[in-house]
């Protein structure tokens, strides 16, 4: 297993995961898969710019056989200098169990803590049980801040933060 920080010519990396994770866990993202497929080759090469500038947000990919199974974004808070947020993590179904959603959480952590963030924040789909769990062994905290997913407003999130 390999994880590391996305490459500016990856933006079909980024696409196809992303279009894997939409298709596999729908309730977990608040873009859906025919938004994701709807997209254009230009969103995806202006989304991958985005999270490959030095010093900005990041996107991390997950490999395992030279294949990418998981990926995660660690997003600056635009109002918080000292926050930043874990956003679109996902893992293959068939790379799940084996310690790479740890790995990969512990990545954005880092990368966080490098950038001087005092804070990382994300939001849960509160019956996406192993997520929760994942993200309460990685340290993170419910703060009772609630809401729903935009892709789905049936099913409520919840806001977990932790100290860095």
């Amino acid at each position: 297993m390999q994880i590391r920080p996305l490459q500016l010519d990856e933006w079909t990396v980024f696409r196809d995961l992303r279009l894997r994770a939409l298709a596999d866990s729908p309730d977990s993202f608040a873009q859906s898969l025919a938004d994701g497929r709807a997209r254009g080759d230009e969103y995806w090469m202006a989304l991958t710019r985005s999270v490959t500038e030095p010093g900005g947000q990041v996107m991390f990919v997950v490999e395992e056989a030279g294949q990418p199974v998981g990926l995660a974004f660690g997003l600056l808070d635009a109002e918080a200098a000292d926050c930043a947020h874990v956003g679109g993590m996902w893992m293959d179904p068939a790379a799940r169990g084996r310690g790479a959603d740890r790995a990969l959480l512990e990545a954005v952590v880092a990368w966080a803590k490098a950038r001087g963030c005092r804070r990382l924040e994300l939001w849960v789909t509160e019956a996406n049980a192993a997520a929760v769990r994942l993200y309460r062994h990685g340290g993170f905290q419910e703060t009772g801040r609630r809401d729903v997913l935009p892709s789905n407003p049936a099913l409520p999130v919840v806001h977990m933060a932790r100290d860095l």
